[in-house]
């Protein structure tokens, strides 16, 4: 993938080095099953090429932290980071917990107890403060972690998280789960694999702020996440220019049909435009009509040009899934998504992970719908769905038969039974 030509990330010419940390931390689990699996993820995303982590072709090192115990290895590994003369890459992957006497936020590291906290976890405020001793060079963070019953009430107070999203030069983007979190599969997380999804499929890097976007809207967040930055923030101030030497694509202007006309004749311009940027803003603002018709009109452009059956089609499917979901309409995102799984499940086969994300967030969405019919409606295609694959927890199959059996025999006073 070419981006036009070497950056340096700090104006020092073609001396300049490049350099991409991975930190895996601990495991988040709950009741012996994984949340977040950081060793995962780091090892997908070392995968991509760290020209294109970087946004940039420079020489660059690649350093990955997996299994570490000793915070000071970190740390150590931090400074030697910090000290790029290009653009450095910063990924974090794990639990998140808390000194309980001095109410710190720390970063779990392997074997980390609830009683070794101080002695065997990374304190946040070192990752903070060796960032802001970053003098030169473009910095972007990343953090995919999940916070424990402990560090939860802390995450988003001052002197928190929000620490690193105050430094003066550096990208932060992110999200924080909670530990209420529904358990994983020990796999990528969703918002993992969608910044690697994004930069692998774009004909030409998108900016980081576009692909932190695109991966929070099609991740299948559970409700509560803290996403850093949110859409509203991002809303609040423009997107920064790229630094010199370091071309990317910024987001093309969209045109957005009013809600009450309709809409417009969709040909090769609109599936050339891609709007998923566009289509998250619209429905964090509430605007779900505008973001309905622009998906549709969007939908229309890519099956005209690929196909119904096409792979393109079905991404918009989901996405037009996850835009009914945030609207609340949770009988059409059912659809959506079992349609979706459906498809993949014919080109990937039933172990492939975006087949299982699509059942999942079918059935999730469908748990949602309080209205009997509507919840009757969708049911028996969401069970033929989940029937049909090795689910990792057999317990949602189960799940799904006994709703719609209880939906097909209402109690005597017609309420929807759960």
């Amino acid at each position: 993938m070419g981006f036009g030509g070497v950056g340096d990330g700090g104006g020092r010419g073609q001396a300049s080095r490049g350099h991409v940390l991975l930190v895996a931390a601990d495991a988040a689990v709950r009741r012996g099953r994984v949340l977040v699996a950081p060793g995962a993820n780091v090892a997908a995303l070392a995968m991509v090429p760290a020209d294109v982590l970087l946004g940039c072709e420079v020489p660059a090192d690649t350093v990955c932290l997996e299994g570490v115990r000793d915070p000071n290895t970190v740390l150590a590994r931090l400074r030697a980071a910090v000290t790029a003369t290009g653009p450095l890459f910063v990924y974090v992957s794990g639990r998140l917990t808390a000194d309980r006497r001095g109410r710190r936020l720390f970063v779990a590291l392997a074997g980390t107890t609830a009683g070794s906290v101080r002695y065997t976890s990374v304190p946040w405020d070192w990752l903070v403060g060796e960032l802001r001793s970053r003098t030169g060079g473009v910095t972007t963070v990343v953090v995919d972690l999940v916070a424990d019953k402990e560090a939860w009430p802390l995450v988003g107070e001052p002197g928190a998280l929000p620490g690193l999203a105050e430094l003066a030069g550096a990208e932060v983007f992110g999200v924080v789960c909670g530990p209420d979190v529904p358990v994983g599969d020990g796999g990528v997380s969703g918002y993992t694999r969608q910044w690697i999804d994004q930069l692998r499929r774009a004909p030409v890097r998108p900016s980081d702020v576009e692909v932190h976007v695109l991966a929070a809207g099609s991740a299948g967040l559970a409700p509560g996440t803290l996403v850093v930055p949110s859409a509203r923030e991002l809303e609040m101030r423009r997107v920064p220019a790229p630094a010199p030497g370091h071309p990317r694509r910024e987001p093309e202007p969209v045109a957005v049909p009013a809600p009450a006309g309709p809409p417009p004749a969709v040909g090769v311009g609109v599936v050339e435009d891609d709007p998923r940027a566009r289509l998250h803003a619209l429905a964090v603002e509430g605007r779900h009509g505008e973001a309905d018709v622009l998906a549709r009109a969007w939908e229309r452009g890519v099956v005209e040009r690929w196909g119904r059956a096409s792979a393109e089609a079905v991404r918009c499917a989901e996405i037009r899934a996850d835009l009914a979901r945030m609207a609340g309409d949770f009988v059409s995102a059912t659809r959506l998504w079992v349609r979706a799984g459906r498809a993949r499940l014919e080109w990937q086969g039933a172990d492939a992970a975006e087949v299982r994300d699509a059942a999942a967030g079918a059935l999730y969405c469908w748990t949602q719908v309080k209205d009997r019919a509507g919840a009757l409606e969708a049911g028996p295609e969401l069970v033929g769905l989940l029937r049909t694959l090795p689910l990792p927890d057999p317990g949602h199959l189960r799940l799904a038969e006994r709703r719609l059996e209880a939906l097909r025999t209402p109690d005597r006073s017609g309420a929807l039974n759960p």
